[in-house]
């Protein structure tokens, strides 16, 4: 999103805002929302885990950032007509066009901040990135005593995983979702290292997982990564690549998804 929304908004400026639904704003009032943001320019478009980040500046000098998460349903738009379920809508110089927040379940935030990372400070690293190397993993796993899924769910720890694409990569890389991170030997922690980088670029190129009708890119169109799943979503069907039922459980609370015979159960692990 980031990546498809940064040629439509860099170096444009910013006008009056439109809010319709406040707590979108993560605590900030309209008027102040408004008045950061009016008469800025966007100086680059980013992300950083699963925010976008937008960095402004007026009068070529630093002037706060929106950090905007989509959470389950958020979109981003420029558009010129109106957009459905809009939450938030920014003028854009020109005055015709506007960027909009749009989001069904208002989930998802749009907010201003003056330092950005107030907000990002002491999240992991990124699972592209070259800080995420198979030894960072591997030491990594070996000092935590929880649970792969929801460790690997953990933005402190890593940063940027959701639920499809740790199912996705736990499955890839042939590891129950309940084994203990510092059981993880070597081996499997260099092919989960493998996997969720795969599975991340992979979905990236598709841009995303549309699971519902709500989740689409600027252009309008679907994710595409979908069809390419190998447990999630997928209870009862055949595994891929070994014909069993693809199970699902629920393990910190998130449904889980995988294949029983490709990812064995741990020796006393217990559901949850």
């Amino acid at each position: 999103m980031a990546r498809l929304i940064r040629p439509k908004i860099l170096g444009r400026q910013l006008g009056g805002a439109k809010i319709s639904w406040l707590r979108t704003l993560g605590g900030s009032t309209r008027p102040a929302f408004t008045k950061a943001i009016e008469g800025t320019r966007v100086g680059r478009v980013w992300r950083r885990a699963k925010w976008i980040v937008v960095d402004l500046e007026r009068d070529r000098e630093p002037a706060g950032h929106l950090l905007i998460h989509l959470r389950m349903t958020g979109r981003l738009v420029v558009s010129k007509e109106a957009v459905p379920f809009e939450r938030v809508s920014l003028q854009l110089d020109g005055g015709a066009e506007r960027f909009v927040f749009s989001d069904v379940r208002k989930f998802g935030r749009f907010q201003y901040v003056r330092d950005s990372q107030s907000v990002l400070d002491g999240l992991g690293p990124e699972p592209l990135s070259k800080e995420f190397t198979s030894d960072w993993l591997r030491a990594a796993l070996r000092h935590r005593k929880r649970q792969l899924k929801p460790l690997l769910l953990d933005q402190t720890f890593l940063a940027g995983l959701g639920n499809i694409y740790v199912d996705e990569a736990l499955h890839l890389a042939r590891l129950h979702p309940l084994r203990s991170a510092e059981k993880v030997n070597a081996a499997s922690a260099d092919r989960l290292h493998e996997a969720i980088q795969t599975v991340l670029a992979r979905a990236i190129e598709l841009e995303g997982s549309s699971f519902d009708t709500f989740y689409r890119t600027p252009e309008g169109q679907p994710g595409a990564y979908q069809h390419q799943f190998q447990v999630y979503g997928r209870d009862g069907l055949p595994c891929h690549a070994c014909g069993s039922k693809i199970a699902k459980m629920v393990v910190g609370q998130r449904g889980t998804h995988l294949c029983r015979r490709c990812q064995p159960k741990p020796r006393a692990a217990r559901s949850t």
